[in-house]
């Protein structure tokens, strides 16, 4: 069967998060009838919507029938927050096509071609720019999924390097989560979390570039002392049975550099990148301009998807294969919108039967007799949790961000911080539970087992977290904002 282009979220994944989210529902229209309802009163401050935190009292409780806890998810679509749900999915949609297109156009593997050729010889200074490359593409796009067809690519030049299976997952998925995950740009997780959160759109990027730089040391030493233990003892690696059959599997992938019009190739790229550029320009000018600001979100979108199938138009895709990769990219992206909706729907309902508040409050008071740090560790921790059984990263943040940024205002944590500590939780355990399909996915490309991937990428996790503590600490330290 042919491989569908851009992001495919599986049916096993789908319906998992399906009923995950449905018994969510339920047990918040449960709460609503077992929690008292209560309110807090609401002050603008600096155009900002706050929270009294002295102001909360108990109220009558509203009526609010079972049979709407079921229509929630439509409900959304004309409740308080319609226009921001409206607007993300959109911009999703918009992103799915464009990254669809780029990939059936075979414009990231033609980019990783001319990396190999223009670094052949020099294996590990390859191996670091294979891996930073792939950084980025998590980082800036939000790239994960898509890259699931390299992977195989990359197992393949691994071998021909001297290494194993674990190196190529290392360099082109894991690299690509760690980049996802210390996002600088990443509109499915940044994105999508700050303009819930009400913050300027991809604002705070400039801690966002040291925690990429810090994330990218870590996984370059990683890969690189690896690589070189297995290379001078190759019996050393935890796949080495494994991999004596998997070489003869991936012995006929290699990558071109020489047969493919270069030509074509260019002009996508160059198109690409002058509207990556018109993206960035919005991106820094929106910090500084209202106006923009406002519309930051649709702007990126359509440009991205302007920039995306017009590279493949220039690659030469024909309208045959241009329309297969658009669908392929709406029908990749089609499930999460009714997986948003229902994640949604869980604080429509909890508001819609007056307990948000009570559960704010309650929730604040065990939290406000801590430091604000461990609050802060708390919230990471939270999002790790959820991961586990909820691993679509904009579902997740419409299920968390809007209890999480009020309760942030309540304990003393800006907004930003908050969103940031999210993005961790959310990000890099992605490939570290076996319950993500990215992950299965790829090991099973490789006859990689879950154990030998578990103990091979522990001790990274572990430097990982240590150094997201350290960064959620500066950001206490300086006050990360702009709030």
């Amino acid at each position: 069967m042919e491989q569908k282009a851009g992001a495919q979220i599986s049916q096993k994944a789908f319906l998992q998060s399906v009923f995950i989210l449905a018994l969510l529902m339920v047990g918040a229209g449960v709460l609503t009838r077992l929690i008292p309802a209560g309110a807090f009163d609401r002050v603008v401050q600096e155009e900002r919507e706050m929270i009294d935190p002295n102001s909360f009292r108990f109220t009558e409780q509203p009526e609010y029938p079972v049979w709407r806890w079921i229509t929630a998810p439509l409900e959304v679509l004309w409740g308080p927050d319609s226009l921001t749900i409206i607007t993300i999915i959109i911009f999703l949609l918009l992103v799915g096509v464009a990254f669809a297109v780029m990939d059936k156009g075979g414009i990231l593997k033609y980019s990783l071609e001319r990396i190999v050729q223009r670094f052949s010889g020099r294996k590990y200074t390859l191996l670091l720019i294979i891996s930073l490359f792939f950084m980025l593409l998590g980082a800036f796009f939000g790239i994960f999924e898509e890259v699931v067809p390299l992977v195989p690519l990359m197992i393949a030049l691994s071998y021909s390097l001297g290494w194993d299976a674990l190196v190529g997952l290392g360099m082109s998925i894991l690299a690509t989560n760690m980049g996802f995950s210390a996002a600088i740009t990443n509109p499915f997780t940044i994105g999508v979390a700050q303009k819930i959160a009400d913050l300027p759109l991809f604002s705070g990027a400039w801690l966002r570039v040291f925690i990429f730089a810090g994330m990218y040391a870590i996984l370059a030493f990683f890969l690189v002392r690896y690589a070189k233990r297995i290379e001078k003892t190759p019996e050393a690696s935890p796949v080495f049975l494994e991999d004596q059959t998997t070489r003869e599997r991936y012995a006929h992938l290699r990558l071109d550099t020489t047969s493919r019009d270069q030509k074509d190739y260019k002009k996508s790229i160059a198109w690409l990148l002058v509207f990556v550029l018109l993206i960035l320009f919005i991106l820094v000018s929106g910090s500084f301009i209202s106006g923009i600001s406002d519309y930051t979100m649709p702007l990126v979108g359509i440009l991205f998807f302007i920039g995306g199938v017009g590279s493949g138009v220039l690659a030469g895709m024909g309208g045959k294969n241009l329309s297969k990769a658009m669908l392929d990219g709406l029908s990749g992206i089609a499930p999460a919108i009714p997986l948003i909706l229902m994640a949604a729907s869980i604080k429509f309902i909890v508001a819609q039967g007056g307990i948000i508040d009570t559960i704010l409050y309650q929730v604040s008071l065990p939290l406000t007799q801590t430091s604000p740090f461990l609050a802060l560790i708390l919230i990471y921790l939270l999002a790790l949790v959820i991961e586990f059984f909820v691993s679509s990263g904009s579902a997740k943040a419409f299920l968390l961000i809007p209890i999480l940024v009020p309760l942030a205002d309540l304990v003393g944590i800006t907004r930003q911080l908050t969103v940031t500590a999210y993005c961790f939780g959310d990000g890099f355990s992605n490939l570290a539970y076996p319950t993500n399909p990215v992950l299965l996915i790829c090991l099973g490309l490789s006859m990689v087992s879950y154990p030998r991937w578990l103990k091979w990428t522990l001790p990274l996790w572990l430097w990982v977290g240590m150094l997201t503590l350290v960064f959620l600490g500066i950001g206490m330290i300086i006050n990360y904002g702009p709030y």
